[in-house]
């Protein structure tokens, strides 16, 4: 699971880990940063920081997490963003993500929780913010063998933003697709509305009934017996395509120990969304995606949300695993990757 985005108080996360938002004095501040504080107990933290303040914006440093779950506080400093150029602003925030995962990786930590970071008083745009949160995590983490688990944690879908556009395009796509008429208008209505039933999709659910015949691996002349397993069909189609098996599982946001698990076989069957981030690590187009599914007996539908999400994004060929995960947690659905 190397980068998920959670609905929390990152007070209460369990993780080697936490990242304060912190100003460059390393000073008590409000929102996260006051939060963290108080929730450490405000005395040893401050003395804590005063021995290791000032700090320049992009730079981090860590203390004891004190009363908290986490182990370590790792305080970082944001960009104030109508301080700097946009460009300047970027960068600073790009340190202060790249920085707080060097810190987090010297002390052995396997999980650690970010704050969006500068996305409240600081001013960075949100939507921005969230964007380069997770390149700046994704390109940290790609060299390495062994990633950390880590979270973007938002106390509520408000939080962050996405792009307007986007969000319309998929509500839009939904709107047209979705198949039972006593709900046409549901991706229109506020995310909140969404009737419980629908929210999570069961992984173990099977429908043969919408299986398509897809034709889309046959044009990369592939020819597989109708019993190979779901992970000879896999690692063939990888080869196939001309890609690395780290390549797909990184793109999937999959941890390796999952890969591993799902190439060994041994009658494991991963589920649905497992899945479909796969197709996501492939780019695989939707009839691709369709006949992938088969082999592990799920379909993609017309009458689950998260079904048409991902279907949104495989036609329109958008393949950003965190921005399609960005999407299926507002609209409060299960997220991709493990």
């Amino acid at each position: 699971m190397p980068l998920m985005l959670v609905r929390n108080d990152i007070t209460l996360m369990v993780v080697d880990a936490i990242v304060n938002a912190a100003n460059t004095a390393l000073a008590q501040g409000g929102g996260v940063c006051g939060a963290i504080f108080a929730a450490a107990g405000a005395e040893p933290m401050q003395r804590a920081c005063a021995e290791l303040s000032p700090i320049q914006v992009g730079e981090a440093v860590v203390t004891p997490g004190f009363a908290l779950p986490a182990r370590y506080v790792i305080h970082t400093a944001g960009p104030v963003y109508r301080q700097h150029s946009a460009q300047q602003a970027e960068q600073l925030l790009r340190n202060a993500y790249t920085h707080s995962l060097q810190r987090a990786m010297e002390r052995g930590c396997n999980s650690i929780a970010f704050p969006l970071i500068s996305s409240g008083i600081y001013g960075y745009p949100k939507e921005q913010a969230l964007s380069v949160a997770c390149d700046a995590i994704r390109q940290f983490l790609r060299p390495l063998e062994d990633e950390p688990e880590v979270y973007l944690v938002v106390f509520d879908r408000d939080a962050f933003s996405l792009s307007q556009t986007l969000m319309g395009e998929v509500a839009s796509f939904v709107d047209q697709h979705y198949v039972d008429g006593q709900q046409r208008h549901f991706a229109r209505h506020s995310l909140h509305e969404a009737r419980p039933e629908n929210r999570f999709l069961p992984e173990t659910w099977r429908d043969d009934t919408c299986l398509t015949t897809a034709t889309g691996l046959d044009d990369l002349h592939l020819t597989y017996k109708l019993e190979d397993a779901f992970e000879v069909y896999l690692l063939r189609l990888i080869r196939t395509l001309g890609l690395s098996e780290v390549e797909v599982y990184k793109n999937a946001n999959l941890s390796r120990k999952l890969f591993s698990k799902i190439r060994t076989g041994n009658g494991y069957l991963p589920s649905k969304r497992t899945v479909l981030a796969l197709a996501i690590g492939m780019r695989l187009d939707l009839e691709q995606t369709q006949r992938l599914l088969q082999r592990a007996g799920y379909a993609l539908t017309h009458n689950q949300m998260f079904d048409l999400v991902l279907e949104y994004f495989i036609r329109a060929r958008k393949y950003d695993i965190h921005e399609i995960n960005a999407t299926l947690f507002k609209y409060d659905q299960a997220l991709l990757g493990c």
